[in-house]
């Protein structure tokens, strides 16, 4: 080998995937409840996009495939017609689940080869007892909604050096540091807002456009807008500083032991990403003793997924938490959110839901 050629002489290839997604809704699914083996639906077709003579199908099988995959439903994906085959593509499949959020997530973990009229398949997708006895989870209104990823390769392209340009490389954008100093530096502030007796200064166009209170303070003939000073109440200025941290560069604040408090600001000024990251850090650490006391946070501040997890956390472990001293506050004070348990507690069927959960962590 030459000492030119083994110095510098380089190239690369560029593999194309495309990945498009096709989601499937079956309605009245609990019609299907006595399905027999061997007994299938097929979706419609899909495509990759509008125009593209490339068709493929799901069909799932709802009671397996074959004696050892009785019991599971079975999902296929095939491929119908294309162009030009065979066609290389890794498999996703998964539910939509009660929530919009897919749940089950199962894939092909390498590349299949497709032909026409060829399909790839998981046997022992889901518990047939796992799916129907939580309903209230995976059949929202009866609905089975299935969905499939497909990434597919689309062509593959090799570059010598002499046809690419030298690389250009672009700084890391700094928008987020540069508005953090300056609200840890003051820097050209325009408003003074007052916690606790402490003074803090801001910018007004950046608390207006984060937060809709703020906004209509400024925009609104009011005392603070005339002022360029802000009476802050009911805030400890450590959940303030927090809380401003999170208006000047969006990243989730510090939360350890101060979560609630700083969700109680976040609902105040309507700061809804600073609240679902309060409900984040909430959920991590429901417990026994809190439970009760974190669904009455979720309420008072509609915290709709807090107060989900709180109630679904609560409905699995009723007879732990009805003996806390928190879940006590609760009955002598909030009897609405006592009705919603029971509501929920009734219509989870507890009895059924233990054998299912087992079974599943056994598959």
């Amino acid at each position: 080998m030459s000492e030119d050629l083994a110095a510098g002489s380089s190239g690369y290839t560029q593999i194309r995937v495309r990945k498009f997604s096709y989601r499937w809704t079956i309605s009245n699914f609990s019609f299907c409840m006595e399905g027999f083996l061997g007994k299938n639906f097929k979706s419609p077709t899909f495509s990759p996009g509008a125009n593209d003579k490339q068709k493929w199908c799901m069909i799932v099988y709802l009671n397996g495939i074959d004696e050892e995959s009785r019991g599971y439903l079975s999902v296929f994906v095939g491929l119908l017609s294309s162009p030009k085959s065979p066609v290389w593509a890794k498999i996703q499949f998964g539910i939509i689940n009660a929530k919009g959020e897919e749940f089950r997530i199962k894939n092909s973990q390498r590349v299949v080869r497709f032909n026409q009229n060829e399909s790839w398949d998981i046997p022992k997708f889901i518990l047939r007892d796992f799916l129907f006895s939580t309903p209230y989870f995976f059949l929202l209104d009866d609905k089975l909604t299935l969905c499939c990823e497909v990434s597919m390769v689309q062509d593959c392209m090799s570059i010598s050096e002499q046809n690419t340009q030298p690389g250009i490389d672009i700084p890391r954008c700094t928008l987020v540091d540069d508005l953090g100093e300056l609200w840890e530096k003051s820097s050209l502030t325009d408003c003074c807002l007052v916690v606790d007796g402490q003074e803090f200064r801001a910018h007004k166009a950046i608390l207006a456009a984060r937060s809709p209170v703020f906004r209509a303070m400024f925009e609104h003939d009011m005392e603070e807008s005339r002022k360029n000073r802000i009476e802050i109440h009911d805030l400890e200025p450590e959940v303030f500083k927090a809380m401003m941290g999170f208006i000047y560069t969006g990243k989730e604040p510090d939360l350890h032991s101060m979560a609630d408090a700083v969700l109680a600001a976040a609902d105040m000024y309507g700061l809804e990403r600073l609240k679902v990251m309060c409900e984040r850090a909430l959920c991590r650490d429901l417990s026994l003793d809190n439970a009760a006391h974190t669904l009455f946070l979720a309420d008072l501040h509609s915290a709709v997924q807090l107060k989900t997890q709180a109630m679904d956390f609560i409905t699995a472990r009723a007879s732990e938490v009805f003996q806390t001293s928190s879940w006590k506050t609760v009955v002598d004070s909030y009897p609405h959110l006592v009705n919603e348990v029971c509501v929920s507690l009734a219509s989870a069927h507890c009895p059924f839901l233990g054998p299912s959960l087992k079974r599943l962590k056994r598959s």
